[in-house]
């Protein structure tokens, strides 16, 4: 027997079953066995990987796009901010002590208009990290959850500013018969070439919004 082997006899009696003698059975336990069984288990766990999340290529495409959304809507958004705030025409009629000013805050409705949007993009500023965050980490799901809440607030402020500034817009080009109001853009040309085109830059922004809340549900739903 080679030395640091140990060896381990069983003897198993037969004879209750009908057969004569006993049988034994060595088992060797010898050092060179077990090292070479725990090199085994070690390349074992070396060679093991995690498996991908399922969807997760797909999802981190979602978040890709989500944040291209993103950064329009920003924009979109900013630029309706900053066009109906500094909307501002004066007409060179009679003398400076008479003249007549046109300007966003004379109306609630483009006051609100400007107010909303500017929360509205405000969010999507802050947004961008969590949607850097959802590209990283494609699983993610109370990001992902987060910006599905708080986009559908920006889409319901954005649309309820623009829907309610284009009434005054639709006033002020086409008038309205019934109660004698005047269309008055024959005469403030670009304040409402600028009104109008913080609105139409509004409604993009909603459309993006929309967008992206659908990319999140989609998300969502394939968690």
């Amino acid at each position: 027997m080679m030395s640091g082997a140990q060896e381990t006899a069983i003897t198993i009696d037969e004879s209750k079953s009908g057969r004569k003698g006993k049988t034994t059975v060595v088992i060797d336990k010898s050092s060179s066995g077990k090292k070479m069984k725990t090199t085994a288990d070690k390349t074992a766990l070396h060679t093991f990987k995690p498996l991908p999340h399922p969807h997760a290529r797909f999802k981190k495409g979602l978040a890709i796009f989500d944040l291209i959304f993103r950064l329009g809507a920003v924009a979109a958004a900013l630029g309706a901010t900053a066009v109906m705030g500094t909307v501002d025409q004066i007409l060179p009629f009679f003398t400076q002590f008479f003249q007549f000013e046109a300007q966003f805050d004379d109306l609630p409705s483009f006051q609100f208009f400007v107010i909303a949007n500017g929360f509205a993009a405000g969010y999507l500023v802050l947004s961008l990290p969590v949607a850097i965050v959802c590209i990283v980490r494609p699983p993610a799901v109370g990001a992902r959850l987060f910006l599905f809440i708080m986009d559908t607030v920006a889409l319901a402020l954005i649309t309820s500013a623009a829907g309610a500034a284009t009434a005054i817009v639709y006033l002020a080009h086409n008038g309205n018969d019934d109660t004698n109001w005047n269309p008055i853009c024959q005469q403030f040309t670009d304040f409402c070439q600028q009104t109008s085109g913080a609105v139409v830059s509004a409604f993009v922004a909603a459309v993006m919004v929309a967008f992206l809340i659908m990319l999140s549900a989609f998300a969502l739903r394939r968690h």
